[in-house]
């Protein structure tokens, strides 16, 4: 099998960079439907509409639901074909973002993305994940090719709210360690081939980063600081870790992540702060204590769940945590890249004892 990898067309990053986003879309359209939330649009609307005017282009405002649903990326779609907008800016968190590169796969047209957070490992991946009414994950959309232009401004990353920033540390922790288990069980990446090296790499990296830079990174970001930190822990959440899942694959992590949708207690908990808890039981399931050690002593400093009750589970229900399990070991679901078998007893047991180990 081939040696595959995907990764964004121009990828930016600085302090203030969002100003220059006339500059960096040049020869990417000139009528740009602009999605983003109604608050971004009051806070950053001005600024992306002078920088796009400045540069001669015309954009269309959107204002996004809140969700990214297969009837929300239908809406926008049509509008921005009766508008003619020939590319699409989505500016926001994960699910602006994931709706803004799936209408932009719906209408043919080149996509740039515009993170306010660094809350998960979206903006540089070629897929969306659509949910339904109820949360939970309905679709899958692939992109033809990755977003041509991702643009982090620091600043803004710097001043979005502290558990958003370590929720994306929580995501990007998974990602080596996903990696390692489809490295050794040769499990197929999201690019249709298996991981070359360098996403391998980038994988490593995004942990190395995290484990030298992220408890300074999570301090600076209390404080509204953009620093030397920041600027490396949003390289690994955004950059390292949206190149590395997607051209390295899943494992248990993000399957028990997806499971926790059973349990409505968890329902208030973000994905990197899921997927936190969920790297945990994979380190269980790999029976690789020391490195559970090693990864719970950095979640408790940056403060990412590591017992149950982080993640609003105070009462504890069999039942449900069977059912997280049973959702996580579903025959698509990425348990199967584990290097030897996963049950759904094996997966009710790690989250059990994730918890009994860390109240």
């Amino acid at each position: 099998m081939a040696n595959i990898m995907k990764t964004p067309g121009k990828y930016i990053q600085g302090a203030g960079e969002l100003k220059n986003l006339g500059t960096h879309v040049k020869k990417m359209g000139t009528n740009f439907l602009v999605l983003l939330s109604k608050r971004n649009h009051e806070e950053l609307g001005e600024l992306l509409t002078a920088s796009l005017t400045d540069a001669g282009y015309t954009c269309r405002f959107e204002i996004f639901n809140g969700e990214c649903s297969l009837e929300e990326i239908n809406r926008v779609t049509e509008i921005g074909k009766e508008a003619g907008c020939d590319a699409v800016v989505a500016v926001g968190g994960g699910k602006a973002i994931d709706t803004g590169k799936a209408v932009a796969t719906y209408m043919d047209v080149p996509v740039i993305i515009c993170p306010t957070i660094a809350s998960n490992d979206a903006p540089c991946s070629g897929l969306s994940v659509c949910y339904n009414d109820q949360g939970v994950v309905c679709k899958v959309v692939y992109g033809k090719r990755n977003p041509d232009i991702v643009i982090v401004d620091t600043d803004i990353i710097a001043a979005s709210p502290v558990r958003l920033f370590v929720a994306g540390m929580g995501d990007a922790m998974a990602t080596y360690f996903e990696a390692r288990a489809c490295k050794a069980s040769g499990a197929r990446n999201f690019c249709r081939g298996v991981m070359p090296r360098t996403a391998y790499a980038m994988a490593a990296l995004s942990y190395d980063i995290l484990m030298e830079s992220g408890v300074q990174a999570y301090q600076d970001v209390k404080n509204q600081t953009n620093s030397p930190a920041v600027e490396a822990v949003a390289e690994a959440d955004i950059l390292l870790s949206g190149v590395g899942f997607e051209s390295c694959g899943l494992a248990a992590a993000h399957a028990i992540n997806d499971g926790f949708a059973q349990v409505p207690q968890a329902h208030g908990a973000l994905h990197g702060e899921k997927v936190a808890y969920g790297t945990l039981c994979q380190l269980v399931l790999e029976n690789s204590m020391e490195e559970f050690e090693k990864v719970t002593a950095f979640f408790r400093e940056v403060g990412l769940p590591v017992k149950l009750a982080d993640l609003g589970i105070t009462e504890v229900i069999e039942d449900e945590i069977r059912a997280v399990a049973a959702a996580a070991c579903v025959k698509t679901q990425s348990t199967k890249n584990m290097p030897f078998p996963v049950s759904e007893e094996d997966v009710t047991a790690a989250i059990l004892k994730v918890d009994e180990l860390n109240k």
